[in-house]
């Protein structure tokens, strides 16, 4: 996975912490347990602000349809 697969990224993260309301995510965090997931192999300091909020909206439709 990279930074711009937000829609993978986002089923990953909700199969990881399916408990979690993904807005409720500081932007350090996500970025952290993006960085921890396994598949993950992009740069970690390739990432912003609008690639993390893009997979976190992602992942929030994908937390609201579940």
């Amino acid at each position: 996975m990279k930074w711009t697969d937000a829609e993978e990224i986002a089923l990953a993260l909700m199969d990881r912490f399916p408990d979690t309301d993904p807005l409720t995510v500081r932007f350090t965090d996500l970025h952290r347990w993006v960085v921890e997931l396994d598949g993950f192999e992009d740069d970690s300091k390739g990432s912003n602000e609008g690639i993390l909020e893009a997979i976190q909206m992602r992942w929030h439709e994908e937390h609201q349809d579940r």
